[in-house]
């Protein structure tokens, strides 16, 4: 810049929101922020969407959410179902039947095998086609947030592909650039956590013979273990493994796996190695700046939990973004994205940690570890699977049994927090999934019959009946207050078909709803 020239004099975009990242978390921010008339400006460094196949499972919960924005139906159509985990190289297939544990607790059971590289061209596809823009090889140079100062903005300069500066002025800033984010660096956050000692490979590979169709097949070994992601017919899959050295060729690592469990390889389209970190950034706010995805948390690939987990808290935070842009809510309900999406990370980023405690070590005695684990699972598993227990595991890897806490622990709930279902995403039943395509507050009954419109802002939706819950879930004298995440954020009792008028108001001003 010439000395003549100041920031000052750059030219500026103002926008409400400003998303640095355009991987599949910043892509479904600006997706759904566009889909609820709120403006956004999206920037990447990268000259276009990631070519790589990188993460790889779509879980139950995420199709849930592409149902809402309409692309469920294409990544049905694209994807390569796993409906089953596999232990081992048995025929006999030992391991959970996800699709048969959460058949009826979602429209989507089992795990979609779908490869980042194609969310990123499903989704921007899709912004795209609404009038929504990427500029892509943009870098951020530089990022204040001035929001507290009267008519302050959050200020960004950026640098384009061909040098040139730019400024951009937002209400808001979603970070969703990544492990080495840049906004959070420039919010000197720390990063908490540890990186894995280990060395792990990732393969993807064709004409591979000996290894199941429809199942995620994981298998323990003397000198290391795999887990096998069937990425499409013919033998396609994704090799994942432990390497026995800190060191590995694409032709050791390969070769190992041929000898150890005797599986046929074909050609190799892609072949990295890497260590797993698990962190979590030390708050996802600060003012009017937020972090999502791999920007805020980071941890092992093993279970397909990442990408879900960046989309989810993209889907969280845009809708809450665009329900204050819209004076839905007050500006203090921002608190509640930390609040609620911090946990899930911290609960995953220790889950997975303990795995690889186990799992990613060398050594005899580590293999005897695993293979002992197998052992047990190959007796577990029937028996499993036919207990609650199950069909909660299998939640809980679907992310739809994921729960928000509404109210301070140690605190009695208020009567509309009571009811189980309060914090949980709504239950599918009935046609209930196609109201979410309006992504508004709504009111729902399940059984109540027709019951009068409490007093409440003109833009929540309903009340509409769906119906009895066959499995009991939904409780017939409530009134059920949904967010457009899908979350019940109250269950209001009825009486006499008319609903409480203090439980319903106490429930609204919990959740920062604006009249008028």
């Amino acid at each position: 810049m010439s000395p003549a020239c100041s920031v000052d004099d750059l030219p500026v975009t103002d926008t409400d929101v400003l998303i640095v990242g355009a991987g599949p978390t910043g892509l479904m921010a600006a997706l759904v922020l566009n889909r609820r008339g709120v403006p956004a400006v999206v920037i990447d460094r990268k000259s276009g969407p990631t070519r790589e196949s990188r993460a790889l499972a779509v879980q139950a919960r995420t199709m849930e959410v592409y149902d809402q924005l309409g692309l469920a139906d294409t990544v049905l159509a694209k994807a390569n179902a796993a409906l089953r985990i596999q232990v081992g190289g048995s025929p006999r297939g030992i391991g959970p039947n996800l699709s048969r544990l959460q058949h009826g607790y979602t429209r989507f059971p089992g795990i979609q095998i779908f490869e980042q590289s194609r969310n990123e061209e499903l989704l921007v596809g899709a912004l795209t086609a609404d009038g929504g823009y990427i500029r892509w090889r943009h870098r951020l140079l530089d990022l204040q947030d001035r929001t507290s100062a009267p008519d302050g903005r959050v200020e960004a300069l950026l640098e384009g592909p061909d040098g040139a500066l730019l400024r951009v002025r937002a209400r808001w800033c979603i970070g969703a650039d990544g492990a080495s984010s840049a906004v959070r660096r420039e919010l000197n956050l720390p990063f908490e956590g540890r990186t894995d000692d280990a060395t792990f490979w990732v393969a993807d590979v064709r004409d591979v013979r000996g290894v199941p169709d429809e199942a995620v097949n994981i298998r323990p070994g003397k000198r290391t273990f795999v887990a096998v992601f069937p990425l499409g017919p013919g033998g396609h899959i994704r090799l994942l493994g432990l390497a026995a050295t800190d060191t590995i060729t694409q032709d050791e690592a390969l070769a190992t796996v041929e000898a150890e469990f005797g599986l046929e390889l074909g050609a190799v389209e892609w072949f990295s190695t890497y260590r797993v970190h698990h962190r979590v950034s030390a708050k996802f706010r600060v003012g009017s700046i937020f972090l999502a995805g791999d920007a805020a948390h980071v941890h092992s690939p093993v279970g397909g939990q990442g990408m879900n987990t960046g989309l989810q808290d993209a889907h969280n935070l845009a809708m809450l973004l665009a329900d204050v842009a819209q004076h839905r809510v007050d500006a203090r309900a921002l608190d509640r994205y930390e609040r609620e999406r911090r946990p899930v990370a911290l609960t995953l980023v220790n889950v997975t940690d303990r795995a690889f405690t186990i799992i990613g070590r060398r050594g005899p005695s580590a293999a005897l570890i695993r293979n002992g684990i197998g052992v047990l699972a190959f007796g577990a598993f029937p028996v499993l699977t036919r207990t609650p227990l199950g069909a909660r595991l299998a939640g809980y890897i679907g992310q739809y049994r994921i729960r928000y806490r509404y109210t301070r622990g140690g605190t009695p709930l208020p009567e509309w927090a009571r009811d189980p279902v309060v914090g949980l995403r709504m239950p599918p039943t009935a046609d209930n999934q196609a109201a979410f395509g309006a992504m508004t507050w709504q009111l729902h009954t399940y059984g109540a019959g027709t019951t009068a419109r409490p007093e409440v802002p003109e833009w929540i939706d309903g009340p509409r009946d769906f119906g009895a819950d066959p499995r009991g879930r939904l409780r017939t004298d409530r009134l059920y207050l949904v967010r457009p995440d899908h979350f019940v954020a109250a269950s209001i009792p009825l009486r006499d078909n008319t609903v409480d008028p203090a439980q319903l108001s106490a429930a609204l001003t919990a959740h920062r709803i604006a009249y008028g």
